[in-house]
């Protein structure tokens, strides 16, 4: 790494932005209806907006027979999207392929500023890591620039996601005039000024879409009426396979900034685990080779997406809930390779993805150590007890704001 310290918000940093958290995800299904009622009807994401891709087919031949043809961005809490469903059959027959094993269509960052996403574009510039684009998106309206990681993994880095608050609306259409396709020049005016130029044009902002579940709320659920026995309240981290470790390790250490919290060799395969804030981690690297022997589907270099549940009660009923609805959960990946979650299960999704479903995890204090192995309480799903001690970290880490519906 160069020399060069940066000033972030009065901090020196090595780079000029510091990530955050994971703010969004998606994947490009081949299966999107099954896809979309195992992430929005089971797992209980919101759809926030949905993109009609066939919309930019030349014609309706070359997306006939193909299925759904909608993007869906969903949601589990304010964010305007944190989980992302793309159809990939259309997709490719519009020419949008990833590379082979990709089935992943993004991994966004979020960072501190829009100060901080201007800066990281010339950054990457300077030391020429090619960015795919840079601006801003509708729906959604986030700040940001993407880029690759050596395996075909679409990195964002993004400032500023809409919000959507208690009467369940998201931006309308009509206030997509504000979308950038290149980096703008900063200062940009805030969201209050977008909504008080819209409502000055005559535009209501409460006429964006608006999700309505499909399912009746019959689940009392911590004293809230849900229409399934759990919440999901943060999302990740994520877990990729690797074809060059070496490779990908210098690319999200020194390019991106996470930080290595542990090192793990299952059955001869290095393992890397990372975080971005005080979580255990946010981010694991494992090589390609561990594939087969974790059992794992040879379709996509995406080994598992975590899913935190608020509570331990809530990822027990989780389990009983999905497996009743025909969802095979099971202990996809060993407890040595999720350290810092002790108890973890793991559902597969219609295309063969794994979602790891847990309900807490590790947090690094001050000195940046992890929690020594002998002290961690990992057990398989037959052996998960009635309830858990607590320990130093029972409710720690980042806290879901907001109402659960």
């Amino acid at each position: 790494m160069t020399e060069e310290k940066f000033n972030v918000g009065g901090v020196v940093l090595d780079r000029p932005f510091k990530i955050r958290r994971l703010g969004h995800f998606g994947f490009n299904l081949a299966n999107m209806e099954a896809g979309r009622r195992f992430y929005v009807d089971l797992l209980g994401f919101k759809v926030s907006d949905v993109m009609d891709y066939s919309r930019r087919a030349k014609s309706p031949e070359q997306v006939a027979g193909l299925g759904d043809p909608n993007g869906y961005f969903t949601r589990y809490g304010g964010d305007h999207h944190a989980m992302v469903l793309f159809p990939k059959r259309v997709r490719d027959a519009l020419g949008r392929s990833e590379a082979p094993g990709v089935t992943i269509n993004q991994i966004t960052w979020q960072v501190g500023s829009m100060g901080e996403v201007g800066a990281a574009i010339k950054w990457f510039d300077r030391h020429g890591i090619k960015q795919q684009r840079s601006g801003r998106d509708m729906p959604g309206s986030n700040w940001h620039t993407y880029l690759l990681d050596p395996d075909g993994h679409s990195n964002e880095l993004y400032y500023g996601i809409e919000q959507i608050g208690w009467n369940g609306h998201s931006k309308p259409k009509s206030m997509y005039d504000r979308a950038f396709d290149k980096p703008p020049e900063l200062p940009q005016i805030s969201e209050f000024a977008e909504v008080e130029q819209a409502k000055a044009k005559g535009i209501d902002p409460t006429s964006g879409y608006r999700h309505v579940d499909d399912l009746l709320a019959t689940f009392d659920v911590d004293g809230i009426l849900l229409p399934r026995p759990f919440k999901i309240v943060r999302l990740g981290p994520v877990y990729l396979f690797a074809d060059d470790m070496a490779v990908a390790e210098k690319f999200y250490r020194e390019r991106m900034g996470f930080t290595l919290t542990e090192e793990v060799i299952w059955q001869g395969h290095r393992c890397l685990f990372y975080r971005c804030n005080t979580e255990h981690h946010s981010l694991a690297l494992f090589p390609t080779a561990a594939r087969a022997a974790l059992g794992l589907s040879g379709h996509s270099k995406n080994a598992a997406l975590g899913l935190q549940l608020a509570n331990y009660r809530q990822l027990k009923d989780a389990v009983k809930f999905l497996r009743d609805q025909g969802v095979t959960v099971s202990e996809a990946i060993p407890s040595e390779l999720h350290p810092g979650i002790d108890l973890a299960a793991h559902a597969i999704d219609p295309d063969g993805h794994t979602i790891q479903l847990y309900c807490a995890m590790e947090q690094i204090g001050w000195d940046g150590k992890p929690r020594p192995k002998e002290l961690r309480q990992a057990k398989s799903i037959d052996q998960w007890p009635e309830t858990l001690d607590a320990n130093s970290d029972a409710y720690a880490g980042e806290p879901f704001l907001g109402p659960w519906g």
